[in-house]
């Protein structure tokens, strides 16, 4: 018999509780633990009984989401989907709660909340079956500070830079937001081919994720728009809810950026890319899968080791979630396992 799933609701709305409550006893994958409105109260119902996860709210009183999940994280990781109306000016919250080790993020609007909650039962019991096979671990530190270095501005840059006879994929999820800034704040502008990426991310973030990359990376790094040229030393990000595919005319490279239906659970999916540059770019390509649950990425990354480029994966040891790269590796399309502080090193006069 398959082992339920426990899970425990902290949300300062009633309504939400109420909801949540009855999506998670009327599922057999759960076995609902209870809720709280705030993580104080919250703390002394879960010590009686763990949950494998918990589905948290960011703005509650007494502490708020962020200051609960740090402490979760550092105390006793454990998986964490959030569930907050976040809004577009909030995605720097949105960033920093996948900083701290959140494995996804739902967003609820302010009004119909009730009704949303019941279309989205889905997609929220995904997402939380999904986290219950993550191994969550501590998380490494930012690699910087949150003060955002004060640079040149980077447009005339843009304009400057040189077409790239090499692709370097990146797809990565959980714990990936800190892995990406491991990896780009070390690539040097003038010896970095371009760069194209999926990060698992809500749609209209992505674009605060890029910006905060952007200003504090010495390679230019943007939010992809549809068009996009792929050059050296600049790394596109996929936008939230949009697919991105690398595309070839002549010597040049980009990108388009498309609608299109979920793929392993995921709008963007790193499948998507990874098959796109095997198709585009082939050997003269490199592709690498990092920190992240779940299996995205891994038929993608077959399909490019199979169209001659060569392959990476995070290691374990320095992997949040040791989901995506694991399912890569178990399908002997890797050729090179790396902890963290190495992959850097792949990118770097690849192009």
């Amino acid at each position: 018999m398959k082992k339920k799933i426990k899970v425990f609701v902290i949300d300062d709305s009633a309504v939400v509780r109420q909801v949540l409550t009855e999506i998670f006893k009327e599922d057999s994958n759960f076995q609902f633990l209870g809720s709280a409105s705030d993580p104080i109260f919250a703390l002394d119902k879960m010590n009686n009984d763990w949950p494998d996860v918990i589905v948290l709210d960011i703005e509650m009183p007494r502490m708020d989401g962020l200051s609960f999940l740090k402490k979760i994280m550092t105390e006793r990781p454990t998986p964490v989907v959030i569930c907050s109306t976040l809004t577009t000016e909030g995605s720097e919250t949105a960033i920093l709660a996948m900083n701290l080790g959140a494995c996804d993020i739902i967003t609820k609007p302010k009004i119909g909340l009730k009704d949303f909650l019941n279309e989205s039962t889905i997609a929220l019991t995904d997402a939380v079956i999904a986290a219950a096979s993550a191994t969550i671990k501590h998380l490494p530190k930012p690699s910087h500070s949150n003060e955002f270095k004060i640079q040149l501005d980077k447009k005339q840059e843009l304009s400057s830079l040189q077409a790239t006879e090499k692709i370097v994929a990146i797809g990565t999820s959980t714990g990936g937001t800190i892995a990406l800034e491991h990896v780009l704040t070390k690539l040097p502008k003038d010896k970095t081919p371009g760069i194209v990426i999926v990060q698992h991310m809500p749609e209209k973030f992505t674009e605060a994720f890029a910006k905060r990359l952007d200003s504090i990376c010495e390679i230019v790094v943007r939010e992809a728009k549809h068009g996009d040229r792929v050059v050296k030393g600049l790394a596109l990000i996929a936008p939230g809810n949009k697919h991105m595919t690398l595309k070839r005319s002549g010597a040049q490279y980009f990108v388009e950026v498309v609608d299109g239906p979920l793929v392993n659970r995921h709008k963007p999916s790193v499948d998507v890319l990874f098959r796109s540059v095997a198709k585009s770019a082939g050997k003269n390509a490199r592709g690498i899968i990092m920190t992240g649950m779940g299996d995205d990425g891994a038929s993608g990354l077959v399909e490019m080791k199979e169209a001659g480029a060569e392959t990476i994966a995070q290691n374990e040891e320095t992997s949040v979630v040791f989901g995506m790269p694991k399912e890569a590796i178990k399908r002997g399309c890797v050729d090179h396992i790396l902890p963290l502080g190495e992959i850097h090193k792949s990118i770097v006069g690849f192009g």
